[in-house]
């Protein structure tokens, strides 16, 4: 007889995030299967606060919306799915006022993953699935180690497609972010 996984919810993840028996500890969900996000490494923690810093600037310079850092977020219509993304940015329109108590219920326009050591491409771009499959526009996947990123997007017949990015290129805001351009090498020390 096969035993079956058991399948969590959001509320599982959030009651999990409060026990004060592992207070640092961070989860993401993904079709009810529970998995842990790493802490982050110094060359991570720095490609992210870079990027994030960017990108703050140009979307409070804009009154854009909200720029956020390892928020969770969860499609309204969906309790078997939590991301928290590096980095996010929603616009204006979508945005309410931030929850104090619980996960965004839905996607950011723009979800930012920062590729661990410890993460397989395959991982990273399962999440890059889920956030377009529950209306995230852009996606970047942006590997501090080989100092390249992935762009996804929804194609022309709504599939997720992607395109790689060398270091010498930059990564673009698309309708979202209308003029937003950050060259790739910015966000990388040296």
């Amino acid at each position: 007889m096969a035993t079956k996984e058991r399948v969590y919810t959001v509320d599982d993840v959030w009651r999990l995030e409060q026990q004060p028996v592992n207070p640092t500890d961070k989860y993401y969900l993904i079709d009810g299967e529970l998995l842990t996000k790493m802490a982050p490494a110094e060359l991570h923690g720095d490609a992210a606060i870079r990027l994030g810093a960017y990108l703050f600037l140009f979307v409070e310079e804009r009154a854009l919306g909200r720029v956020t850092t390892e928020v969770g977020f969860h499609p309204s219509d969906d309790r078997l799915t939590v991301l928290l993304p590096d980095v996010a940015f929603t616009r204006k329109s979508r945005t309410a006022q931030p929850a104090r108590s619980s996960y965004v219920p839905y996607m950011p326009d723009l979800a930012v993953e920062i590729i661990l050591p410890s993460q397989t491409l395959a991982q990273v771009r399962r999440k890059a699935e889920v956030y377009l499959r529950h209306d995230a526009v852009l996606v970047w996947l942006v590997d501090p180690s080989e100092k390249t990123a992935e762009v996804w997007r929804r194609g022309a017949d709504g599939a997720p497609v992607s395109e790689s990015i060398a270091a010498d290129s930059e990564l673009i805001g698309d309708d979202i972010l209308p003029g937003f351009r950050l060259p790739l090498a910015r966000i990388f020390t040296n």
